[in-house]
């Protein structure tokens, strides 16, 4: 007798199908245009392959190019296997590796038998995926013996897999998926049902780089194949468009051409900020000091560096050294013949955050419930030990400057505490041009401090004060991110969307119970008892390297004139208007507008183009019939008309334009 089971499908109706039903069937059976346009299936909420048989009760959903999300991660994923496949038909002998999905693409790492692969071999290689596609080969799922797994894939040669499979955990099912009848490997999945699921023009190789077996730079170097992968052309050509647009605004490039700054290897990942950069940093760094002087925060200054034993207390020595600067104490050797240092030297460690000197300085003294909340901020200085591979530009740095702040509150304050900060951050996002961006609530991680009873505390208050702050809709993309919180809480992620559509997490706030715990910090409430206060830890800008490089993409380089390091430009058509020129540069710098003079004798044209390409936003031309009239012409970035105005009105123009947001008028804004 065939054992029946129930299927509810997402509309609540159910069917009666027989065990080993595909979810495949059941879409045919629903009907043509579904069985077409099935990819995969919900299982019971796990995405699972579409010719994965059922076999008990189970709440099905059909997972098809409408639902995104899953379609781009499934199809992405198989874009690597594809990869992987076509380059070992190509270049037998090429040992494989692994191949995540990325957030725009995929990649593979390769161990190639020979010389490792260049950008010359991609084109090829796209090829022998097209041709594959198209062969419209079967991804089938097969589980596997552990030991079998481990002999068939050192009788291939692959011993990167080999070595992989027998470091599964026991409990393990081992899974392979076959294209066709041959090449296979090893993965989790899910997968499509078959390779011509995917469209081949829907992908692009782009780039070959160097990478290490398991991101060990002791172990093997690898050969990494990028590609973006979508569902279709329409989606690939639009993000090519974007990349084309992101490289004309890469910060790196723009920074090299304004002469904001630069990076060096004498000093990997840390930024050499020239004048021009500088002043953008100054202008940013008031402009946040003044808004947390009106939010009632205290400044502080903490040590770069301490003792190794503050950093095992706050219980960063174990999670996170790898990520840290550790330091010997002791002085070093000046013996040529003698190490350096000894190795019997205390250890001291450049601080990755500032947390726990603002414990250190919350504990001097006796603090009362009446003191709470203390909101302590400090623009401190941190270093963090990147793997160099890993950094980029003003992006990801080792050496940075967060706009770091710490509240200590009590357990009756945490919810308007965090509602405060959530309108604060809004009014600074506004202010410097970002209007629109989501807020993620962080979730317990897997490894953490501190109690279940504690975690669901925690969550709820962020919960309830997003609520309270008006903030938990569509309009900010609310979600939550199961276990993605730090070690020691859960946090509130803003993600900012900038001009181009990319988002970049930057703002964070997360509610701490562990480390005020684990430091002793305690205050006296109002039944005379000791109590440890809530530390609530929150940036908005993040980093102001990161941020800044975020902005000049987010501007193209055509900065607020409140933040361009060059706010105007007096350029003269001919010499005899210099002494006029001169006048004018001297008004506008009385008003406190960034000016320079460009009296050298080229073509006002030459002039225009060489500051508009250096981002000037305006560029006041004057020549003697402007002289005797005590007039200016003036070009704003990226307009073809100019203004015709006497030296007063530009002046006042460009003087409220040179003011901060928060600093002009409310009725200028």
């Amino acid at each position: 007798m065939t054992n029946m089971i129930k299927i509810t499908l997402p509309d609540g109706s159910a069917r009666e199908v027989a065990s080993g039903t595909t979810p495949a069937q059941i879409a045919a059976d629903i009907g043509p245009g579904l069985a077409k346009a099935a990819l995969a299936a919900r299982i019971d909420g796990e995405i699972r392959d579409i010719m994965r048989p059922l076999e008990v009760d189970t709440e099905l959903a059909l997972i098809t190019s409408r639902d995104e999300d899953e379609a781009l991660e499934l199809a992405r994923h198989d874009f690597a296997h594809v990869l992987a496949e076509a380059v070992q038909s190509l270049y037998p002998g090429t040992q494989i590796t692994f191949g995540p999905s990325t957030d725009d693409g995929f990649y593979y790492d390769f161990a190639p038998m020979g010389d490792p692969f260049t950008d010359d071999d991609l084109p090829k290689i796209e090829e022998e995926m097209r041709r594959i596609i198209k062969a419209d080969k079967p991804l089938r799922r097969e589980v596997w013996e552990r030991n079998d797994l481990i002999a068939l894939w050192k009788k291939n040669g692959e011993t990167f897999k080999a070595e992989w499979a027998a470091e599964l955990p026991e409990d393990d099912e081992i899974t392979v998926y076959r294209s066709g009848d041959d090449w296979m490997d090893m993965c989790r999945g899910p997968h499509l049902a078959s390779t011509g699921k995917l469209d081949p023009q829907a992908f692009q190789l782009t780039r070959v780089s160097g990478a290490y077996w398991r991101g060990d730079q002791r172990n093997p170097q690898l050969s990494r194949i990028y590609g973006t992968g979508w569902l279709n052309k329409k989606q690939l050509n639009a993000h090519l468009i974007r990349l084309e647009e992101a490289a004309k605004r890469d910060h790196r490039k723009l920074g090299q051409e304004m002469d904001l700054f630069h990076f060096q290897p004498e000093a990997q990942g840390s930024v050499f900020w020239h004048s021009q950069g500088y002043i953008m940093w100054r202008e940013l760094e008031a402009y946040m000091r003044r808004k947390l002087d009106a939010a009632d925060y205290k400044e502080v200054k903490t040590p770069q560096i301490m003792d190794a034993r503050q950093w095992e207390a706050s219980g960063h020595w174990g999670k996170y050294r790898e990520n840290m600067f550790v330091v010997p104490d002791e002085v070093p050797s000046i013996d040529d013949d003698a190490p350096v240092i000894s190795a019997d030297a205390d250890m001291m460690a450049l601080k990755p955050m500032n947390c726990p000197a603002h414990v250190l300085i919350f504990r001097q003294g006796i603090k009362s419930y009446r003191d709470l909340p203390m909101r302590m901020a400090e623009f401190g200085c941190c270093h963090r030990n990147e793997p160099h591979g890993a950094l980029h530009g003003l992006l990801r740095v080792r050496q940075f400057t967060q706009d770091d702040a710490h509240i200590f509150c009590r357990e009756d304050q945490i919810v308007d505490e965090v509602r405060h900060f959530c309108d604060l951050l809004d009014r600074i996002y506004k202010d410097l041009g970002f209007e629109s961006y989501a807020i993620k609530l962080a979730l317990r991680p897997e490894q953490r401090f501190g109690s279940d009873e504690m975690w669901d505390k925690a969550e709820q208050n962020l919960r309830d004060a997003v609520q309270e702050a008006g903030r938990d809709g569509e309009e900010y993309a609310w979600e939550e991110l199961p276990g993605e919180g730090a070690f020691y809480s859960p946090k509130l992620e803003f993600h900012l969307t900038d001009a181009i559509g990319r988002t970049w997490q930057c703002g964070t706030i997360q509610l701490d119970y562990v480390l005020p715990e684990r430091l002793d910090a305690s205050y006296i409430g109002e039944d005379g008892a000791r109590h440890r206060p809530v530390m609530l830890h929150r940036a908005i800008l993040g980093t102001f390297e990161r941020f800044l490089g975020i902005m000049i993409e987010h501007h193209a380089g055509r900065m607020p004139a409140w933040l361009a390091p060059t706010q105007a430009v007096v350029a003269t058509i001919v010499t005899d208007a210099n002494d006029y020129a001169k006048e004018l540069t001297a008004k506008l710098k009385a008003s406190g507008i960034r000016v320079e003079a460009d009296l050298r004798n080229e073509k006002i044209n030459y002039k225009v183009r060489e500051h508009s390409l250096a981002k000037v936003p305006n560029i006041l031309v004057v020549g003697m019939r402007e002289a005797e009239e005590g007039k200016v012409a003036l070009r704003k970035l990226g307009q073809k008309e100019q203004l015709f105005l006497t030296v007063d009105e530009a002046v006042a123009l460009l003087k409220e334009e040179a003011l901060a947001p928060d600093l002009k008028p409310v009725s200028a804004k």
